[in-house]
């Protein structure tokens, strides 16, 4: 990326900062919501909020990332309007991409990067054979907060090169008794059309005597066909799985005991799985012509595209002990994803059927077993010390399930990692400086296999290569005066590529895989400088952040509609600004959000990042308005969010995003039999493309799909 790109967006961040003194503003929803600010000391009741994806105890002011809390309310209001965990955080973080409005999520990025996704700490992405469906493992019924934290990260392990969206489940109840929630909803297109009906319904039960605590719940969700702005329906992707026109399901339970004042162990479990109906089949559009592909009545062949994911944790704490707090977590999870089926030329082989009519679907079955041990202790006054041990083992296969043959052979993934974080502040915490380091020893082992007949029935030799990095991060925050924040970091983000996709594709005889280049890691460099502002009614945030890899990966679509992996260097650089206000009117805040996105690849090897990424890889810019209302028993909620326009050097001129625009609304009322809301997702039913089909599939005119039209859901939501 050339040096004048970065001293144009540096001269723009001076810019904004000085902007940011003179104009009211608010800092990314739910970040410190409700931090007080005192004229006394520095620290003197403050109200601040702790990440425990960060694996520390020190608030986010004692951090030099940007981070976001979306609260358990909040989440509760943007997932009755827009349906997911995935599309809540899509409307709410402008530098999040849009989703696909399926099952897979492949493609969507946080900072052009891929986050990643992980339940009480437990990871949820497989990253050496990643089916995109990790943002659809939990019922957000569950989650009381989501913690966002931004850039490249290696304090999670492996895969967080884009961020860490992080699940918090509920906790323990606060009194002792009987205590839950209940939900209930009814949602329709803007046509009231019966195939558009869907539902939800959910309950949970606390219990807690002394020491002893349970919560057992249980959500069951259907969703019946999309429908654009046009009021047709909308295709389905019979390869890669449907959210519409399916059915899911999820048990909870947790339950704890608590072994003394300070010491806590805890087991929590949870069972998620999503199908689809299978009601519907495709049409094709026509791109030319400007029509999206529509569905209409029909069985699709197979087994239906599913998604289904089982946790188990066991964790013991104690915030007391030698004066530190000490952690300990295993955990076991297991996931199976499948995928629609087709004749594809992928999965043609003329030893089983003629060429052309060989139907088949794949499947990928993953088990991961791993934990963490971490001990954090305040050695002499502001000085805090952390350190841990992570283990991971993941075994993970694709299979193709109507021939039983094997895609990606099963590849075992082991991760050792000790780390060790400092957090020192000096001068009453004026100059607050963080670091650490975390060494990652990774270890894949793949046995001997051979490649399908579209790749040539290609003999591999396995192997057990084998990689190991330091990976340091180091930050400096500067409070010159009390709620004004500065800080700059930088950290080192570790993954690996999606090694089942490059495994599948082998077609040249006599690779060994302990030499085979393109398994070696991706190392991320991640810089970021940012200024936060809340005093008062203000409270405002700005971020400039640069990412680069020398060896990173690209999604590349080929002939078959299947995603293949490309290693080839990738920078991204961006702005974030953020800003809000408590206005005059009692209770009624106003925000704008704005993110500004850039990302190169070097697709020609020349040393040179030179062609943008393409809307597989990389989010359009964003603009996000929102007001938030609240008086008493009602409150209400306003959102718009401005897709712009976006054009893509050294990519097909036809895959020009054209940008649109999307409003959101919510009303609650709470009442003494519980709160009442309305929401509409795509308020005035716009029509449009998804920003996918858009920019990647620019020849297949059977995954053209429109975005969906206005969706109105109906809630009751009852805490006892």
């Amino acid at each position: 990326m050339n040096r004048l790109s970065h001293l144009n967006r540096t001269a723009s961040l001076g810019l904004l900062v000085f902007a940011m003194h003179s104009a009211p503003a608010m800092a990314q929803n739910g970040q410190n919501e409700g931090e007080e600010i005192n004229e006394g000391n520095r620290n003197s009741g403050r109200q601040d909020i702790v990440v425990t994806a960060m694996r520390t105890n020190l608030p986010i002011s004692a951090l030099p990332v940007t981070v976001d809390i979306v609260d358990a309310e909040e989440l509760a209001s943007q997932v009755s309007m827009s349906g997911s965990t995935v599309d809540a955080i899509s409307a709410l973080v402008p530098s999040f991409s849009p989703t696909r409005q399926k099952l897979s999520g492949a493609g969507e990025s946080l900072r052009g990067r891929s986050p990643l996704y992980a339940i009480n700490g437990v990871p949820q992405t497989t990253p050496i054979r990643n089916g995109s469906r990790d943002g659809h493992t939990l019922d957000p019924f569950f989650v009381d907060r989501i913690e966002l934290i931004y850039g490249a990260n290696a304090l999670q392990g492996i895969g967080a090169t884009g961020g860490v969206i992080n699940q918090v489940l509920v906790g323990a109840p606060d009194v002792d008794g009987i205590s839950g929630r209940t939900l209930v909803q009814a949602s329709a297109d803007s046509g009231f059309d019966e195939e558009g009906f869907g539902g939800k319904v959910a309950a949970l039960i606390n219990y807690r005597s002394g020491a002893f605590d349970a919560s057992i719940g249980a959500t069951f969700e259907r969703r019946g066909a999309f429908f654009d702005g046009h009021g047709n329906r909308i295709g389905v992707d019979t390869t890669q799985g449907e959210i519409q026109d399916s059915d899911s399901y999820s048990i909870f339970g947790r339950f704890g005991y608590q072994l003394s004042d300070s010491a806590r162990i805890e087991l929590v479990a949870n069972r998620f799985s999503l199908e689809g109906n299978v009601n519907y089949v495709p049409v094709d559009g026509d791109r030319d012509a400007g029509i999206p592909s529509t569905s209409v009545r029909g069985t699709t062949p197979g087994v239906p595209a599913s998604n289904r994911n089982e946790l188990i944790s066991l964790s013991l704490t104690d915030d007391n002990l030698g004066g530190g707090t000490f952690t300990l977590q295993a955990f076991f999870n297991r996931s199976r994803d499948i995928f629609g089926g087709s004749d594809a030329a992928t999965f043609q082989d003329a030893s089983i059927a003629p060429v052309g009519t060989l139907f088949d679907q794949s499947a990928n079955r993953s088990r991961k077993l791993g934990g963490k041990i971490s001990y954090e202790r305040e050695v002499i006054d502001n000085l805090t010390l952390t350190a841990g041990f992570d283990a991971l083992f993941d075994k993970t296969e694709q299979i193709l399930a109507q021939t039983d043959r094997t895609w990606v052979p099963e590849t075992e993934f082991q991760s050792l990692a000790p780390f060790v974080q400092a957090n020192l502040g000096l001068f009453d915490r004026l100059l607050t400086v963080a670091g650490g380091v975390r060494w990652e020893n990774v270890e894949l082992k793949v046995g001997d296999f051979t490649t399908l007949a579209s790749a040539g029935n290609t003999m591999v030799a396995g192997g057990n290569p084998k990689f190991d990095e330091f990976l340091p991060n180091v930050g400096v925050i500067l409070e010159p005066i009390k709620g004004i924040r500065v800080y700059g970091s930088y950290a080192k983000g570790y993954t690996i590529p999606d090694v089942g996709r490059i495994l599948r594709g082998i077609d040249t005889p006599g690779v060994d895989i302990d030499n085979f280049l393109d398994v070696n890691p991706i190392i991320s460099d991640n810089r970021e400088l940012g200024l936060e502002v809340k005093r008062g009614p203000l409270d405002a945030s700005v971020t400039y952040f640069w990412s680069s890899s020398d060896f990173g990966q690209r999604l590349v679509l080929n002939a078959d509609g299947i995603f293949d992996l490309r290693r080839e260097a990738v920078e991204v650089e961006g702005i974030e600004i953020n800003l809000g206000v408590e206005t005059p009117l009692p209770g009624l805040k106003l925000g704008i959000g704005y993110s500004d996105l850039t990302g190169r690849v070097d697709t020609d090897d020349d040393g040179v990042v030179d062609d943008d990424l393409d809307g597989s890889n990389i989010s359009p810019d964003r603009f996000n308005l929102s007001a938030n209302y609240q008086n008493g028993p009602l409150s209400a909620v306003a959102q718009a969010q401005f897709y712009l326009p976006r054009s893509f050097a050294g990519q097909p001129n036809d895959a020009k995003f054209e940008g649109y625009t999307l409003f959101n609304a919510q009303v609650r009322y709470e009442t003494g039999l519980g709160a009442f809301s309305l929401s509409a997702q795509n308020l005035f039913d716009e029509y449009y493309i998804s920003y996918d089909s858009d920019t990647v599939r620019t020849t297949d005119d059977a995954r053209f799909y429109a975005g969906r039209g206005r969706t109105v859901t109906l809630g009751w939501d009852w805490r006892f």
